[in-house]
This record gives structure tokens, sequence and C-alpha cells, in this order.
């Protein structure tokens, strides 16, 4: 089927672009592009798991009865190696750069960042070690003051306050009638 031509064309000068053309070649972009992605995310999740593998041993010497960390890959948008719930290492923008951040309620801070892994383990490992001393000083319970076992101290009587409160009132309402009975004379 032959195509129409559009009006004002010269049979010198080429063929405007068909849009079916332009969807094709759009797509063919876009496909190749998102094999690059996929690519660079699989990268990110490898040099993830080398990281995750180097944390094996300190993960080793952590007692189990301390349960802070809980530590995985997660593989979203941005994958990331999660140490605990605020602390995770994730790619830089090269992709070949860890970066080892901490969220906090005053945004998110970088604890380290580094092209090496050795680098970055020895961050980590500090980082556990803090948050395993903030749990043993919060595990322990500050003695209570020990108040010496003495007599109470005597009951005061409550008679005498009520009584003065009571002739006080009482002169109160007192002179204020004397003072109604003034003005009205």
């Amino acid at each position: 089927m032959s195509e129409p031509e559009t009006s004002g064309t010269h049979p010198g000068q080429p063929r405007p672009v068909r849009l079916r053309d332009a969807l094709l070649r759009a797509r063919i972009e876009a496909a190749d592009r998102t094999g690059v992605v996929v690519d660079l995310r699989d990268a990110e999740v490898a040099r993830l798991e080398i990281l995750n593998d180097a944390l094996d041993p300190l993960f080793a010497q952590v007692p189990d009865r301390i349960d802070l960390f809980d530590r995985g890959i997660s593989q979203g948008d941005t994958p990331k190696l999660w140490i605990d719930v605020v602390a995770h290492v994730v790619m830089g923008r090269d992709k070949r750069m860890y970066r080892f951040v901490q969220d906090t309620r005053f945004g998110r801070i970088v604890l380290a960042e580094s092209h090496d892994t050795v680098v970055i383990v020895e961050a980590v490992t500090d980082y556990v070690a803090r948050r395993m001393v903030e749990r043993e000083r919060a595990m322990v319970i500050p003695p209570e003051p020990q108040v010496p076992a003495t007599e109470p101290p005597p009951r005061r009587s409550r008679f005498w306050p009520f009584l003065f409160g009571f002739v006080l009132g009482a002169a109160a309402l007192f002179g204020l009638a004397v003072l109604a009975a003034l003005r009205s004379w």
C-alpha cells in the first residue's frame, strides 16, 4: 500500500518519519537501556554479596543472645545490604563504591565510604561494637537508692489548718457585710 505524501514536500526532500517507525526505534532503545539497568543492578547485588561474605566472620563472633542485627540483602530499586534496622550498605553512584549509612531522626549520615571492602568491613565492625556497648548500657538497671528504714514522720493534724481557714473565711465574709452595710447607708 502506498503511503500518502504530505503536502509541501518536494521529491528531493526526505520523507517524514512515520510514527510507527519512531515507536519501534524508541522501544528498541528502551529495551537496550533496561538491559543495561538490569546488568548494573545485578553487578550491585554481586558486590553487596561479596561484602556480605566478607562480614561472615564478624557476625559469627556476635553472641546468639544478642538479636540487634538482622543482616540481609534487599533487592528493590536500590539494592541494600542491611546490617540492622537503621544501618545499611548501598553502592555509590559509580556502582563501585560502597557507602555505609545510618538513618537517624535527623536524616541519613554516611559512616564510611570506600571502594575497598576491607575499609567497609572495619567500619561495620566498629559500628557493631558500638551497638553492643549501647545495648549493654541499656540493659544495666541502676540500683535504687536505699532509704534508711526509720519511722515514718509523724502525721500532721488536719484540724488546725481547717480551723484557720474557717476563721479566715468568716472574717472575710464579716468584712464584706460591713462594707456593704456602710455603702448602702
